[in-house]
């Protein structure tokens, strides 16, 4: 590659690198936001504003620290019926990624499995439609 010098005396080919790496930055930055934004906007329309460990409710005002987590902890897989995501508080969802991350530097990981080897026990909405018919009556 020929390198051509600027009225500054500085190798043009330096910039047009730069210029490169910057677009191929923001081209991925974008990329990733709108993926971001796609699955969690719609884990939020299928799915209750409530965490799905501890039950916290959300609203509007405090929805940004609702978290949607991906159940086999890989970002790519994204379902559109949602059966990957779930809903998790910052803490829930931190916690989550603690004990996955202790269970894969534990040496006893030996696939992408929870590692509890269970799926979460509280459900928030059990009893969801007897509490509606009672509330109707």
């Amino acid at each position: 590659m020929a390198q051509s010098s600027s009225k500054s005396g500085r190798p043009q080919t330096t910039t047009i690198r730069t210029e490169r790496v910057d677009q191929l930055i923001a081209s991925a930055r974008k990329s990733r936001e709108e993926r971001m934004v796609g699955y969690r906007e719609r884990s939020l329309a299928i799915h209750p504003w409530v965490c799905a460990r501890c039950g916290r409710a959300f609203v509007r005002e405090n929805l940004s620290e609702l978290t949607v987590h991906h159940k086999d902890h890989n970002h790519d897989n994204n379902p559109n019926d949602g059966s990957n995501w779930e809903n998790l508080c910052l803490y829930c969802h931190d916690n989550e990624h603690s004990r996955y991350e202790e269970h894969w530097a534990s040496g006893s990981g030996s696939d992408r499995e929870d590692p509890s080897g269970s799926v979460a026990t509280h459900n928030p909405f059990a009893d969801l439609k007897a509490l509606l018919e009672r509330k109707k009556s």
